[in-house]
């Protein structure tokens, strides 16, 4: 019976060794394969394209097709010895702003190429001639010469980096935006630019083909074991004679002191098996987690589930929002500074370059006073962080508006101030228009998140309770008339702090007034309707935040050719007119920057008073 199976036990083991020898063939190719895309297959990490230019263009514009021609993050490095000036923003605005230059556009062909083309100044038929171009003369469609200018500093760019000889900035941008490439405006373009992707390469396979690789090395390792386990069991005990007993001595009993207790170290064969057996699976272990990166393995994450949000409209024409947070920070961040320059050194120039309207008038009444009175204090810094607020005007065109909500230190405690920011073309710098402060209680309609904008409506807008352009003129009337107003109703009386403060400080300085000088002449107060025009962005709820000023005058006239108006206890009045007294009269004028918001047409709410500000603005002798 032994004789018969003997040779299926042989067939076992047989078999035993070629399921071994299997796996093993299988680790090696599961293990190479994950080893290979790892190393040989393994793509480049990185990938450079130089940028073209022409010889003499003072720009030069990288498209944002460019850009994203190769997947991955970008970085750009441009060197020159005359100064290299890099910004990017969006290709619209970029080429807005160079469409009266000769500028390089680069862009990238079909086949992956970059291409370098000059683009002539764009002219409009309104400058060239018109007998010129009536008689077809060539050089009427020629472009008109314009002066280069220093990019640095456009209130267009949503960054900008600049260095005497080189720049290497890493960028991940959007096909929408494009790069700018100059000196310093008048001289070439730095020609020495390239642009490298940083390829992030992924093998998710390679960490599975070499965990199972792994896993098929344990079991060939395991059933190779097996197999010469049980081909050693197979062979049963030796019949084999054992050889002849050498001839025996006498023994001798008797022991070496030294040699009691001693038990031999001489290790077993049993035991020298066990590390043999532990070095492959330690070898697998190590070939598995050479592909523990996370780039070596598929991405099992769950997607996210968006949480509910408030419903915002973005229709597909809507238009791109006139600046993003981080550009208007930039933005509130330059006209803070210049604003404070100009205040220390009393430069009405200087802060003309940064403000407009009744803010700008305010300030340079202010820089008089400071000339003429020691004691007069200049006027509350433009606060420019933290901003509250974001509200860019959703339009691609010009002009543009932005509405800004940032918080300062007050007197009282902190204070949030709105501010109207208007930019006239795509060459001028954003101005301020309006400022205030809220009140303290203030509380703001809803509005749209700043990524998409807010429309601005149209002064005279009949989608509203009241039109812009009626505002000023409405309340201008409130602050004459008190109840007896005619637009009385069209406010909300317990948020309209301000008219509430004015009507007491006219009933207080008449009754100062009357008590010396009742007989000899008069007081008087009226308000009456800006000459700036309103700003007006819509909120979600089709209303608007509105922005208006009122200008409100006092006037004191005599009431005979005998009398005087003493203005010795009006320093402030006497500096500006720069008389001590008027025998025909004298007259202050105050602006006032107001913010509203107005409810849509057939709304119930009521026009609430959002924040103000108030300063003199002239007097002069009448």
């Amino acid at each position: 019976m032994s004789d018969r199976s003997a040779p299926r036990a042989w067939e076992e083991d047989f078999v035993r060794f070629v399921w071994a020898v299997a796996a093993f063939v299988l680790a090696a190719l599961l293990i190479g394969a994950g080893i290979a895309q790892r190393t040989v297959f393994y793509g480049p990490s990185t990938q450079s394209a130089e940028i073209p230019a022409a010889d003499g263009a003072a720009y030069t514009m990288v498209d944002g097709a460019v850009l994203t021609s190769l997947p991955g993050t970008q970085t750009l490095r441009v060197s020159s010895s005359d100064g290299v000036f890099v910004a990017y923003g969006r290709t619209a605005d970029m080429r807005a702003w160079l469409s009266d230059q000769t500028y390089n556009d680069v862009t990238v062909g079909q086949d992956g190429v970059l291409n370098a083309a000059v683009v002539e100044p764009e002219v409009s038929e309104a400058s060239a001639p018109a007998d010129a171009a009536a008689e077809g003369d060539e050089s009427a469609a020629a472009p008109a010469t314009t002066e280069s200018r220093d990019p640095a500093q456009s209130d267009l760019w949503l960054a900008q980096y600049s260095d005497d000889r080189a720049v290497s900035v890493p960028l991940q941008l959007p096909d929408s935006m494009s790069v700018l490439i100059a000196s310093d405006g008048t001289k070439p373009a730095p020609a020495e630019a390239s642009i490298t992707w940083n390829i992030a390469q992924t093998t998710p396979w390679a960490g599975p083909l070499m965990l199972l690789g792994g896993v098929a090395l344990v079991a060939g390792i395991v059933l190779y074991v097996l197999a010469i386990r049980h081909d050693r069991r197979s062979r049963g005990p030796r019949r084999k004679a054992p050889p002849p007993l050498p001839e025996t001595q006498p023994i001798d009993l008797a022991v070496e002191p030294g040699a009691k207790g001693v038990i031999s170290a001489s290790p077993s064969r049993r035991s020298s098996r066990r590390p043999f057996l532990a070095i492959p699976l330690a070898v697998a272990g190590a070939l598995v987690f050479t592909g523990c990166s996370p780039d070596a393995w598929p991405d099992l994450a769950p997607t996210p589930t968006p949480s509910g949000t408030a419903s915002i409209v973005d229709s597909a024409d809507q238009q791109a929002p006139a600046v993003t947070e981080a550009q208007a920070q930039a933005i509130l961040q330059r006209i803070s500074t210049t604003v404070a320059s100009a205040d220390e050194a009393r430069d009405a120039n200087l802060a003309a370059t940064r403000l407009d309207g009744a803010a700008l008038a305010e300030r340079n009444t202010n820089y008089v006073l400071r000339g003429a009175l020691a004691d007069e204090a200049a006027l509350p810094p433009i606060p420019a962080e933290p901003t509250q607020i974001i509200l860019p005007q959703a339009f691609d065109d010009w002009p543009r508006t932005v509405m800004a909500v940032v918080q300062k230190e007050g007197a009282q405690g902190p204070v949030s101030t709105i501010m109207f920011l208007t930019q006239a073309d795509q060459w001028a710098d954003y101005k301020l228009s309006y400022i205030g402060d809220l009140l303290g209680s203030v509380e703001m309609p809803d509005l749209a998140p700043a990524y998409i904008g807010a429309s601005q409506v149209p002064p005279d807008s009949s989608f509203l309770t009241v039109a812009p352009d009626k505002l000023a003129e409405a309340y201008a009337d409130v602050l004459n008339n008190g109840k007896d107003s005619t637009s009385i109703g069209l406010f909300d009386e317990q948020t309209d702090l301000f008219s509430q403060n004015v009507a007491a400080n006219r009933q207080e300085r008449r009754d100062k007034f009357n008590e010396t000088g009742a007989s000899t002449g008069t007081i008087e107060f009226a308000a009456q309707a800006g000459s700036q025009t309103p700003l007006a962005l819509a909120t979600l709820e089709s209303g608007a935040i509105v922005a208006v000023s009122v200008n409100e005058v006092d006037t004191v006239t005599p009431n005979s050719g005998d009398v005087v108006i003493k203005l010795t206890d009006n320093p402030t009045v006497q500096a500006l007119t720069g008389v001590s007294e008027s025998a025909t009269g004298v007259s202050s004028t105050f602006a006032d920057q107001l913010f509203f918001y107005v409810p849509a047409q057939g709304s119930s709410e009521k026009i609430r008073l959002l924040g103000y500000t108030s300063n003199i603005l002239e007097a002069k002798v009448l």
